[in-house]
C-alpha cells in the first residue's frame, strides 16, 4: 500500500518487559478511513500496542510511522505535534478524578490550542450533547456511571478533531444496551467523517459491527488477519475460539 494511503504503518515491532516478550515483531498497516480490530488473550499486548503508537511507552526495536512520519527518536514537541492528530480512549476512561465532566473535555483544548473562551465552551457541549452528556457538564467523574465515563472520554478523544482514533476496550464493563449505544456512536461518527481507528476489544458484537479488518495476537505475534466473515470461515482452532466462541471454551 502506499505511503500517501497509509494513516499508520508499523514494521518489526518489539517490545519486552524484562523477560517477558510481549511483542515479537509485529507488522501493521492501517489504511485511511479504515476501522482494525485488534484481537487476542488477556495480557498479549493489545493495549501496549495502543500505547506504543500514542508514544506513551518506547519500542525496543521496529518502527511506527503517523502520516509517514516515524516517532521513535522525535523531541517531544514534535511527538506532541503528531499526538494532536491522534484520539486516545483509555480502557477505564481515565478521566481527571477532580475535574467536572465539562473540564474534563476542554483539557486538551486548553492546553494545545489558543481558543477564546466562549468558543472552547461551543466546543464542549457540541461534543458532549453528540454524546448523551449535556446534562452532566458540572458532575465528577465519581457521580457518573461507567457508561457515561466512557461517554465523555470518547469526547474528550475527539476534542482536538483527530484523523486517528486509538480506542482500548471502548465496551469492557458495560451492559448490553450501553453497549450498542457506544457501538452505535461510534459508527455515527465514522460516518460523519473519514477517520481511522483501530479498536482493541473482547466484545464480538463491536468486531463485527466496526471492523473493517481484524489482527489477532498471539504470543507476541499476528496469528490471523482478515476481514470478520473470513475469521469466521478460519479452521483454524484459535482463531475459531475468538470469532466462533463456545460457552466456558472462548480463549478471552
Amino acid at each position: 500500500m502506499s505511503a500517501d494511503a497509509l494513516a499508520i504503518r508499523i514494521s518489526g515491532l518489539r517490545k519486552s518487559f524484562g523477560a517477558q516478550v510481549v511483542l515479537d515483531g509485529i507488522d501493521v498497516e492501517l489504511a485511511r478511513g479504515e476501522t482494525l480490530t485488534v484481537l487476542g488473550r488477556s495480557g498479549t499486548g493489545k493495549s501496549v500496542l495502543l500505547k506504543l503508537i500514542v508514544g506513551l511507552q518506547a519500542a525496543d526495536a521496529g518502527s511506527i510511522q503517523i502520516g509517514g512520519q516515524a516517532i521513535g527518536g522525535l523531541p517531544l514537541d514534535r511527538l506532541n505535534a503528531i499526538r494532536k492528530t491522534l484520539g486516545f480512549l483509555f480502557q477505564q476512561a481515565a478521566l481527571y478524578d477532580s475535574l467536572t465532566v465539562e473540564e474534563n473535555v476542554a483539557f486538551p483544548l486548553r492546553r494545545h490550542t489558543e481558543l477564546p473562551d466562549d468558543e472552547r465552551a461551543r466546543r464542549v457541549r457540541e461534543l458532549l450533547s453528540r454524546m448523551g452528556m449535556e446534562r452532566d457538564l458540572d458532575k465528577l467523574p465519581a457521580d457518573i456511571s461507567g457508561g457515561m465515563k466512557k461517554r465523555v472520554g470518547l469526547a474528550r478523544a475527539l476534542a482536538l478533531d483527530p484523523d486517528i482514533m486509538l480506542l482500548d476496550e471502548p465496551t469492557a464493563g458495560l451492559d448490553p444496551i450501553t453497549t450498542a449505544e457506544i457501538i452505535e456512536l461510534i459508527r455515527e461518527l465514522r460516518q460523519a467523517r473519514t477517520v481511522s481507528a483501530i479498536v482493541v476489544t473482547h466484545d464480538l458484537r463491536s468486531v463485527e459491527a466496526l471492523a473493517d479488518r481484524i489482527v489477532l495476537l498471539h504470543e507476541g505475534r499476528i496469528a490471523a488477519e482478515g476481514s470478520f466473515d473470513e475469521m469466521q470461515k478460519s479452521d483454524d482452532p484459535f482463531v475459531a475460539a475468538f470469532v466462533r466462541p463456545t460457552f466456558g471454551k472462548a480463549h478471552v
